[in-house]
């Protein structure tokens, strides 16, 4: 565990690491740290040949990381405990927040998150993506400096993803509906999208 030390001091907040190794010591898993990946944050699967895997995107910010690492770790407990359940059921929700609570700790979190993930943990998500006003937090503390995010795109406003460009539409539940102009097709954007906008 001390090879995971070194690796861990990397990514994660500095006061979080014993804690972490702590639970990679009480559930043994593989755990790799990956390129970044546009569809998620970490993941966590049962492999051939009985053992655990989890990853996670090498390019998260310390407490993004920690949050996700915590979020793998409550899938493999819940595999422990229940076998095969709902991925985001009662069961992990219990597991995410039995397992995050000690990190609710001054010296590891900053004290302006903690209002955000407090009230996310009331009840986790799938992804922390869904709770906007936690992923803009979050978003503060990384290197890289946030672009636009969709919601904050003006209705009917043109912005590039990807080097297309789309117009914004009416928004249905937690993603906006969005036309690409080249072709006038629609799709459906996440609110917490990165784009850039095309100032008038």
């Amino acid at each position: 565990m001390n090879s995971y030390k070194a690796i861990l001091s990397k990514y994660l907040p500095e006061h979080s690491v014993n804690k972490v190794i702590g639970l990679l010591e009480r559930y043994p898993c593989h755990l790799k740290i990956v390129g970044g990946r546009r569809t998620k944050h970490g993941d966590f699967r049962l492999l051939p040949d009985g053992s655990f895997q989890i990853t996670v995107n090498h390019d998260l910010n310390p407490y993004q990381f920690l949050l996700t690492l915590i979020h793998e770790l409550a899938h493999l407990v819940t595999f422990l405990e229940n076998k095969h359940v709902k991925p985001h059921g009662m069961e992990w929700k219990l597991n995410f927040q039995e397992l995050f609570l000690p990190f609710f700790d001054p010296e590891i979190l900053p004290s302006e998150l903690m209002p955000y993930l407090a009230n996310y943990m009331r009840n986790p998500r799938a992804s922390t993506g869904s709770d906007v006003q936690l992923s803009l937090a979050l978003k503060s503390y990384d290197k890289k400096k946030p672009g636009t995010l969709v919601f904050q795109v003006p209705e009917k406003a043109q912005f590039v993803h990807n080097n297309r460009i789309f117009i914004k539409g009416s928004k249905r539940r937690t993603r906006h509906e969005c036309t690409e102009v080249k072709t006038g097709k629609k799709y459906l954007f996440h609110q917490n999208a990165e784009v850039e906008l095309i100032k008038s």
